[in-house]
């Protein structure tokens, strides 16, 4: 499949733009309720959050990001996500300052830190440089490297017990990790597990998508836009949907990712404008019809 260059993508925006309504722009988006996703402990969450993995690091001025974090928040997309590595905790801190109670913060600990009371420590480092008492979900970012995972799940149950934490999970674990941790007293405590997934990204449709379903556990879709070059953005099909709809092709990949109700994506943005375009996702209804046009565009990769 062809890519459209940055002049072909703004004609057939303009183009099919004007076929969406009688006045020859955009038409609202198709809408619904705005879509959600329950935790295995009855939590209910938007399907679309915010992540954080490049932002407060001079991309854009940290006043247009925390702008783009209100935004988000205003718009419905409360879920933020971040990480000890991500070196984003101070600068999230800043952004959700008086409004904690409105977010549903996620944090990680990265594997190498969690050997002895590891955990423990990264957690309150974190809590710290977030400025706030607790974490709504603490990660486990890989399972590389971890040699004792009953350790680390002993340790996330008792900062819950402590109330430094609401929740926790993983991230980035097959399915046979999955099966390992369940096997682990208090293992199957875990309320979700965080992975790339997209449409350009759609492998663990294959087993850990289902296996997830099965025990009642969404999963939280990183990169939902493709990761780096979101070359997503520029595809015709979904540029040619989103026309019909009167959004962009990010809102439609997003609806894609969040369509069923057992994903919640976290896209990354420090623009307004393209926190915009990103929440009109939450509640875009994509037609079946839409839909086979993007499993042809995108069909599940062969094994």
């Amino acid at each position: 499949m062809r890519l459209l260059n940055r002049r072909e993508f703004n004609g057939l925006w303009v183009a099919l733009g004007s076929f969406a309504s009688p006045t020859g722009t955009a038409g609202a988006a198709s809408t619904g309720a705005a879509r959600t996703a329950k935790f295995r402990d009855g939590t209910v969450v938007p399907a679309l959050g915010q992540g954080s993995a490049g932002l407060g690091k001079g991309k854009h001025p940290h006043a247009v990001e925390e702008e783009a974090v209100h935004t988000g928040l205003s718009l419905g997309m409360t879920m933020i996500d971040t990480a000890e590595v991500y070196d984003s905790e101070e600068f999230i801190g800043r952004a959700i300052a008086g409004q904690r109670n409105r977010v549903f913060l996620v944090s990680k600990v990265w594997p190498n830190h969690v050997a002895g009371n590891g955990v423990m420590r990264a957690c309150e480092a974190s809590l710290e440089r977030l400025g706030t008492d607790h974490l709504d979900l603490y990660l486990l970012h890989w399972p590389n490297g971890v040699t004792n995972l009953s350790s680390v799940v002993t340790a996330f149950e008792n900062l819950r017990s402590a109330a430094k934490i609401r929740a926790w999970g993983v991230s980035n674990f097959k399915v046979s990790d999955m099966e390992d941790l369940f096997r682990i007293p208090k293992g199957d405590s875990c309320a979700t597990n965080q992975l790339p997934y997209s449409l350009a990204d759609r492998g663990i449709e294959r087993d850990l998508l289902p296996w997830c379903e099965q025990h009642g556990m969404p999963v939280m879709a990183y990169s939902p836009l493709g990761g780096t070059g979101a070359s997503l953005l520029r595809d015709p099909t979904l540029v040619r949907i989103g026309a019909a709809h009167g959004c962009s092709a990010a809102a439609v990949a997003l609806a894609w990712t969040i369509r069923n109700g057992n994903v919640i994506a976290i896209p990354e943005s420090g623009s307004v404008a393209h926190v915009k375009e990103n929440a009109v996702a939450l509640s875009l209804t994509l037609t079946p019809q839409e839909l086979q046009s993007l499993d042809a565009a995108y069909p599940l990769p062969n094994r």
